[in-house]
């Protein structure tokens, strides 16, 4: 659209220590199903056509858990797409219900490469107090996530924490 101009990713100054502790977890590189499900568990229970588990390094976005309708959506996202970014660096979830309402967030490539109109996510923060990405579900339609949303969001983020300690302390 002409006039609009493309707004700045948060600066991430903690991608350096996030790198290091997901590679100590053995996260951030590499597919994992049991991330996949958690993501299809995202989707049902928000109602929602896309459902991620996104963890950032310095440069990109990899989607660990992955929920997409025919593969529509690939595993990488530059750090410069998406919201996931701002709810890293703001490290507090971000409820978007129509994205175009932000303008702040209306120019994202997002809403012209992909069609995305509306998001909802949450940090990942660990027991180091990293974040270490997010979870995240997002339509191409407007949603009214409302607070059930927001809440649902953050709950899923804290539980998949949760279970990534229990796979840390070798319990899973």
């Amino acid at each position: 659209m002409p006039g609009r101009q493309l707004l700045l990713t948060p600066v991430d100054e903690e991608a350096p220590a996030r790198v290091r502790r997901l590679r100590e977890l053995g996260l951030g590189d590499r597919t994992d199903p049991a991330l996949d499900l958690f993501a299809d568990r995202l989707a049902e229970l928000t109602g929602a056509p896309y459902a991620m588990v996104n963890f950032l390094d310095g440069h990109r976005q990899f989607f660990a858990g992955l929920h997409a309708p025919d593969h529509a959506l690939g595993r990488y996202l530059a750090r410069d797409h998406g919201y996931c970014p701002y709810v890293v660096a703001r490290r507090k979830a971000l409820v978007l219900e129509d994205v175009r309402d932000y303008p702040r967030f209306a120019g994202n490539p997002v809403v012209d490469e992909t069609g995305i109109r509306s998001y909802l996510g949450a940090p990942l923060i660990d027991r180091t107090r990293t974040v270490l990405g997010t979870v995240c579900v997002v339509d191409v339609e407007p949603r009214r996530w409302g607070r059930a949303g927001l809440d649902t969001i953050k709950t899923l983020a804290a539980e998949l924490v949760e279970q990534i300690h229990r796979r840390e302390d070798g319990g899973i």
